[in-house]
This record gives C-alpha cells, sequence and structure tokens, in this order.
C-alpha cells in the first residue's frame, strides 16, 4: 500500500497560526481591561453569559486530549470509546438537577472559599497544598498532548538543537514556547481572556469537525461517496471492532470511570468558578445542559474520523516511529492528509488554542486560591493589613508563571510512562481521593470541620499503600477510583457522629446553608444581555477575519485529495457565522439601552 502524504505546515499556515496568536493576546488585553478588580479578574464579575461559560468549560474539558489520546484509544479499540468518552454527559445532567444550582448559591468569590464556609480554613489550606502538584501534573499532562499534535503537523520531530551541555528536541522546544505564550495570555486577561479564547477556539473546532468527518468518508470510499466510504469501514476494520473490548469491555475499569466523570465534571475547581461566574443559578443550569448536549455530539463528531482513519493507516507504527504510542498521532495524520494549507495551519490554532485554554482554567483558580484563600488571610493575620489589588494581582502573576515552568518540566518526563492516555489515568486516578469530600460536603453537611481532611487523607493513604504493595495491578486504575471512593466515603460518614451544631467553627456552614437555600435570581442587566453581550461581537469580528483569511486561501497550491475549495467552505462558515454574532451583540445592546 502507498504511504500516505502528508501536507505538513508550510509558510502559509504559520503565518496563520501567527495571526491566530495575535488574535489570542489581543483578546487577552482586550479582556484586562473589563478587569476592573480582582473579582473580575478571577470571576468575571458573575456577568459572564451563560452560553459563553458553557462553551468554555466545555472546550477547555478536553482540550488536545480528544485528538490525541482519545485518538488513540479510538483507533486501537474501536467504538468501546464512543461509549467511554460521550460518559461526561451523565456527569453534566447531574449538574443540571443538583451541583449547578449549587454551587451558584455558594456565592463563592474563589473555588476553594467553599471549604472555608463548609469545613474550616484549615481544610482549604490543607487542599490548597496538595491541590498545587495535582494542578501542575495537569498543565504539564496537557502541553505533552498538545506538543504531539503541533510538533507532528509542524514536522518538527526529527529537529534538534545543540545548546552545548543541553540537547532540545522540536518536541521540547515546541513545549517551552506554548507554556510561555500560555502563561502570558493568561496572566494577563483573567477568566475573560479564558472564556472568550475558549469560544473562538470552540468554534474553530466546530467548523474543522463539519468538514474532516464527511472527508474521511469521502476519502474511505475513493470517490463512490459516504455510503461507500461507510461500507468499506464496516468490510475493513478488525472483526471486533464494532464490539466493546479493552478497556470498554473491563466492568471494573467503567466503574472507576464513571466515578472519575461524576467527580471531575461537578467539583472540579476550575467548573465551580465557572459556575460562580454567571449571573444566576438559571443560567448555571442552563451551562450544565449545553455542556451534556456538546459532550454526547462533540466526541462522536472526533470518534468516527479516527474509524475512518483505522483503514487509511493500518500501521500507525511505521509512520510514526518516534512516539511512544504512535496511534495517539492518528487524527493528526487525517488531517494533515485530507485538508489543504491554510485550512492546516487553522486547525493546528484551535487545537493548540484549546490546550492553552484547559491550562488557563488550572492557571486561573490556582492562583485565586492562592492569592485570596492563602495569602490575603495570612497577610491579614501577620500585618494587620489586608493586600492591596494591586499587590493580589502581583501574587496571581507570579503564581502562575511558576506552575507554568513547572509544568513544562512535566511535560518534559511524560512520554516515560507509555504515553498521553495512560498517563492521564495514573493521574487522574489519584484525584477522587480529593474530590470525594467535596461532593459529599455538598451532599450532607452534617459533618465536623475536620471531616474533609481525614476522608481524604485516609483515601489517598490507602490508594498509595496498595499500589505499592501491587494490589490489583490489573485493574490499577479502577482499584484507585474505586477504593478511594469508597474509603472517603466510609471515613466521611463515619465523621458524623462527632459533628456538633453548636461548634462555633461552624459558623460558616450556617451562614452557607442559608445561602444554599436561597436562590440567585437573575439581575435586570443579566436579564437583558447588558455589557457583558458585547463580547460577542468580539467573537464575532474574530471569526469574520479567520473567515476572510481562510476565504484567501482557496487560492493556495492544493492536492487532488486536498483541494483549496476546502479553505472556501469553511471561510464561508465562519463569515456566516461572524454576521449571525455581530447582529446578536447589536441587537442584545440595544434590547438592554432600551431596558
Amino acid at each position: 500500500m502507498d504511504q500516505p502524504v502528508f501536507n505538513t505546515v508550510n509558510g502559509f499556515d504559520y503565518a496563520l497560526i501567527a495571526l491566530y496568536f495575535a488574535i489570542i493576546i489581543y483578546v487577552g488585553f482586550y479582556a484586562a481591561k473589563r478587569n476592573k478588580d480582582t473579582d473580575e479578574y478571577f470571576e468575571g464579575g458573575g456577568q459572564i453569559p451563560w452560553f459563553l461559560a458553557g462553551l468554555s468549560n466545555w472546550v477547555s474539558g478536553f482540550s488536545a486530549f480528544m485528538f490525541v489520546a482519545a485518538a488513540g484509544f479510538t483507533y486501537q479499540w474501536g467504538i468501546g470509546a464512543a461509549l467511554i468518552f460521550t460518559s461526561a454527559t451523565w456527569a453534566y445532567l447531574a449538574g443540571f438537577l443538583y451541583f449547578a444550582r449549587m454551587w451558584r448559591r455558594c456565592r463563592l468569590s474563589s473555588p476553594l472559599q467553599f471549604l472555608t464556609r463548609r469545613f474550616s480554613p484549615s481544610t482549604t489550606y490543607f487542599y490548597s497544598l496538595t491541590a498545587v502538584i495535582p494542578a501542575i501534573v495537569g498543565i504539564g499532562q496537557g502541553l505533552y498532548i498538545l506538543c504531539i499534535f503541533v510538533s507532528t503537523a509542524l514536522g518538527l520531530n526529527d529537529v534538534t538543537l545543540d545548546l552545548g551541555p543541553l540537547q532540545l528536541t522540536g518536541f521540547q522546544i515546541l513545549t517551552i514556547v506554548t507554556g510561555f505564550v500560555m502563561v502570558l495570555y493568561t496572566a494577563v486577561g483573567g477568566l475573560w481572556a479564558a472564556v472568550l479564547s475558549d469560544a473562538v477556539q470552540g468554534i474553530i473546532i466546530g467548523v474543522m469537525t463539519l468538514i474532516i468527518l464527511p472527508l474521511s468518508y469521502l476519502h474511505l470510499g475513493e470517490g463512490a461517496g459516504l455510503v461507500a466510504g461507510v461500507k468499506r469501514l464496516l468490510a475493513e476494520v478488525p472483526a471486533d471492532y464494532f464490539t466493546l473490548q479493552g478497556p470498554a469491555a473491563n466492568i471494573w475499569f467503567l466503574i472507576g470511570y464513571t466515578i472519575n466523570m461524576i467527580l471531575g465534571y461537578n467539583v472540579a475547581w476550575h467548573l465551580v468558578q465557572r459556575y460562580n461566574s454567571v449571573p444566576d443559578e438559571r443560567g448555571a443550569r442552563k451551562m450544565a445542559l449545553l455542556c451534556a448536549g456538546l459532550s454526547m455530539v462533540g466526541p462522536l463528531m472526533w470518534i468516527l474520523p479516527v474509524m475512518a482513519a483505522r483503514v487509511l493507516f493500518p500501521d500507525m507504527a511505521a509512520l510514526w516511529p518516534q512516539f511512544a504510542n504512535p496511534n495517539e498521532a492518528s487524527f493528526v495524520s487525517l488531517a494533515l492528509m485530507l485538508l489543504p494549507h491554510g485550512m492546516i495551519g487553522f486547525v493546528v490554532s484551535a487545537i493548540l488554542s484549546a490546550t492553552l485554554g484547559q491550562a488557563n482554567d488550572a492557571f486561573n483558580w490556582l492562583a485565586a486560591t492562592i492569592t485570596r484563600d492563602i495569602v490575603v488571610p495570612l497577610r491579614r493575620r501577620l500585618t494587620g493589613h489586608t493586600l492591596s489589588e494591586h499587590g493580589q494581582l502581583r501574587v496571581a502573576w507570579t503564581t502562575m508563571t511558576i506552575v507554568g515552568v513547572l509544568g513544562v518540566v512535566v511535560a518534559f518526563v511524560i512520554p516515560r510512562f507509555g504515553g498521553a492516555f495512560q498517563f492521564a489515568l495514573i493521574y487522574f486516578s489519584l484525584t477522587a481521593s480529593f474530590q470525594m469530600p467535596v461532593a459529599l460536603g455538598m451532599i450532607f453537611r452534617r459533618t465536623p470541620w475536620w471531616s474533609a481532611i481525614a476522608a481524604s487523607s485516609a483515601a489517598l493513604t490507602v490508594a498509595i499503600i496498595l499500589m505499592v504493595l501491587r494490589v490489583w495491578p490489573e485493574h490499577d486504575f479502577a482499584r484507585n477510583m474505586i477504593v478511594e471512593a469508597v474509603v472517603a466515603s466510609l471515613v466521611f460518614g463515619l465523621s458524623s457522629f462527632w459533628f456538633k451544631a453548636d461548634d462555633p467553627r461552624h459558623a460558616g456552614l450556617a451562614a452557607l446553608e442559608r445561602d444554599l437555600a436561597t436562590p440567585v435570581d437573575p439581575s435586570p442587566e443579566s436579564q437583558y444581555g447588558g455589557a457583558a453581550m458585547q463580547v460577542y461581537g468580539l467573537i464575532g469580528v474574530v471569526c469574520l477575519i479567520l473567515g476572510a483569511v481562510l476565504t484567501a486561501c482557496t487560492f493556495l497550491p492544493s492536492t487532488p485529495v486536498a483541494p483549496g475549495r476546502i479553505n472556501l467552505i469553511a471561510g464561508a462558515l465562519l463569515i456566516v457565522l461572524g454576521l449571525g454574532l455581530r447582529r446578536l451583540a447589536r441587537r442584545s445592546t440595544a434590547r438592554a439601552a432600551s431596558s
């Protein structure tokens, strides 16, 4: 079989990537103008429209993971990927029914403030310190996954920079540069920058998906149409490709993964921050419902092309021998073969920015926590003075820089763990010990101030002991998730016997329960859009610019497999969308003015 011809990034694509980054940096400075104080910087002043907050949360939730780690899983195991990677839908539905409303009623200025109100300041300090390492690991994981995709598309895998005692591969150079850009635009714009950039990349990824899905099956059909492509897929994939196999057929893995989804998509700190960034609880519930719908449709749109890639690229190891898991390059291989220059730069930019958005979430809530829940209280306790607004921003910027550097270091060592998906399982399998007490603390509020510390410590200790003793090693992910959930629940429940309602340390809990019983109603400003709706106009302008550039790319040299008219189609879609968003912003502004 002939080797596929890949359109790696050329000068035109680099120009489009540069344009995209210039736009994203501009968005960061535009967002900075909205940040009148730290409330605006950390939580958007509670005035971010629910649709933008939901789209931002959904995009930052998958980043490049879906196009690299999940693509590798799909390539190897087939239809089971649909079962696993759409499971966030059910988690978000739980958020729609309960958690979204309750988180918004908490009225938090920083995510971990919930721990202070529900448990104690000591719990917040404990969680803040223990959250730093997982957050850094998560950022490093995102960078690693991203740079697999982008270094492949840019043709940097064989590049080496010799700096004397230090040699950097193209992958490592890209990781360093990406980490720098990530810290820069996150530190400048705060949460508004995250939301706006996430919205732009969500639109771009959506347009790319709408194009690459039919293209993959048209190419698979060899000119005979989509139906022929589907028939060829059914005929040529392995016999068990459309049955549950591997992890998807393992009941213990599915139980562990379900626990991970329910916790990760309901009590993750970046999601708590998103729920508190919208004006009211009705918006928070709409946000959760939007994420549920996108989490069902989106993964299917990416899984189906990768299944076609299984037939088009039967030997990924021969194509990408330098990767720890070559299957993880299946989606990017498809994009490089089927998309013309211009669109390739466009897709690389979107995937790059999506992962930056995911890291932005981690930066933002971690900076908010360290600044507001650690530095400010300690400064007040030690000196009797409150840190100024500018001083708080300096602490946040310093935190983001340090975390960003450490995230790059983590990205360098991840290849030793055998690939992105396997590393993600190791990482997520240890998070339930901290997330389970948070979920339980929201639902059941008759436990003492130390219950979360005791439950999470016990769960993590038991999990680590089982790992060291190599108990049930063939199901390590499921073992950790299930054991941590059970131990945390058991310790948390038993602690209720020591609960005393008149304990003065529960003053914050009494106030929290009053808030949880009090709905957050929409204000007139949020009801009619107000100034917050103007951001749709900005996103519309970005769509118009990128649409015009892609339309012009129609005339770039192309191939029969990836014709230039694909750029025209993508450009037209963006222009139509941009005009629609501009009209929405004008109508919302006019309605707010008349009201």
